[in-house]
């Protein structure tokens, strides 16, 4: 929907199912035109559309895209952003690391986003913004060398260029969001610099790569780390690197009680990587690649264990866990409290809580949608306390 100074905010339909055309396609006619009409009845309606490379193939053949243009203007709906972070199957099956696959080392991730870009262009409204959001290069497991970097640089450059060559042949403004992430190969605003800064000293005059490349800030993910919210936005922004999208998200939190580490078993589940941070006071302890090698340290060391643990696990944004265990909401909030001292930072919101499916019990709304609305009241009315909405 569209907001204050030209913002838009959607939810990601990563949250459901879609692993091809037809199936990402009845998930936009069975929930998110529920969604729709309890939230923006009456009113254009912006979808934050997630794409796997199957789907994506699919919906270019000109009648698959020309039917889908035809029921947007039907439903006074539109696309101003894609979620190409995952390449893949991303429900119901093992995801975990396999979500970074194929990385930016590689032609696939580059023509597959390229790709995403040719649909964005035809399906922006006129004189509309457009982003597509994206991994962060590649894994730190992934063994990244100087060769694997250059790659993951070329590419990247490549993809820059053909958002600039889209954007002027279009008239549309588009860029690409890279998504700092846990164990992802920049994962906090330092790493990002850092990234982007090495990227620069191999290819003077980036001036066309930071109109088209810049961040994709998930407040799930940044708050892991430990980041406070204005203090990471502005070192990025300061630095030149544009926000191109950001993800309203919130991750698990607890103290590492035994209570808690019990709770934490309920969060314990095999399709997503849930990656774990100690904290205790000002430093970081250790950091765990899921949640079994987190309870297993705390079996084995149940006297060192912080005095706080992060969880990436996307909990819903209105709703904290019960008992002990908390959330991360106020990085969000934090994150809106920057936006409120720099509106014309960033214009695309998006709504990530793509766990609905994995959520314990006691956390999932009985119906997708009934979430979905919720999140977007919680939304609304932080934003709207803020002179946002």
């Amino acid at each position: 929907m569209l907001l204050n100074h030209n913002r838009h905010l959607g939810y990601c339909t990563n949250i459901h199912r879609g692993e091809n055309w037809e199936e990402t396609w009845r998930g936009l006619r069975e929930h998110t035109l529920r969604v729709r009409e309890r939230i923006a009845a009456g009113k254009p309606y912006g979808i934050g559309l997630r794409l796997s490379a199957i789907a994506a193939r699919e919906l270019a053949q000109p009648s698959a895209l020309t039917s889908f243009q035809h029921w947007l203007d039907k439903h006074d709906c539109y696309v101003f952003t894609i979620n190409g972070f995952p390449y893949g199957a991303f429900h119901g099956s093992r995801v975990k690391e396999q979500v970074f696959r194929p990385d930016w080392t590689t032609p696939a991730r580059l023509d597959y986003t390229n790709l995403l870009f040719d649909l964005l262009a035809q399906l922006l409204p006129s004189g509309m913004s457009g982003s597509v959001s994206t991994l962060p290069g590649s894994h730190k497991e992934f063994g990244i060398g100087a060769d694997e970097l250059n790659a993951i640089f070329d590419n990247l450059k490549s993809c820059s260029e053909h958002i600039e060559r889209l954007s002027e042949s279009t008239g549309h403004d588009l860029h690409l969001g890279l998504e700092p992430e846990p164990l992802g190969l920049f994962e906090t605003s330092g790493e990002t610099l850092k990234f982007f800064g090495l990227y620069l000293d191999r290819h003077r005059g980036g001036t066309t790569f930071l109109r088209r490349v810049g961040l994709n800030y998930d407040c799930c993910h940044l708050a892991i780390e430990f980041e406070e919210a204005a203090d990471a936005l502005s070192r990025i922004h300061d630095a030149g690197i544009r926000l191109s999208k950001l993800h309203l998200s919130s991750a698990l939190k607890l103290q590492p009680t035994p209570e808690n580490i019990e709770r934490l078993h309920s969060f314990d589940e095999p399709v997503y990587f849930h990656q774990v941070i100690m904290h205790d006071g000002q430093d970081m302890l250790r950091r765990f690649r899921d949640i079994p090698a987190a309870l297993e340290y705390a079996a084995i060391h149940p006297h060192d264990l912080g005095d706080e643990w992060r969880v990436h696990f996307h909990v819903p944004l209105h709703a904290s866990p019960n008992g002990g265990l908390g959330d991360t909401r106020d990085h969000a909030l934090g994150a809106l409290d920057w936006l409120q001292q720099h509106p014309a930072a960033c214009q695309h919101l998006e709504m990530e809580t793509y766990t609905w499916e994995v959520l314990p019990e006691n956390l999932r709304s009985a119906d997708v949608a009934d979430q979905l609305c919720a999140e977007y009241k919680w939304t609304l009315d932080a934003m709207r306390q803020r002179a946002l909405a």
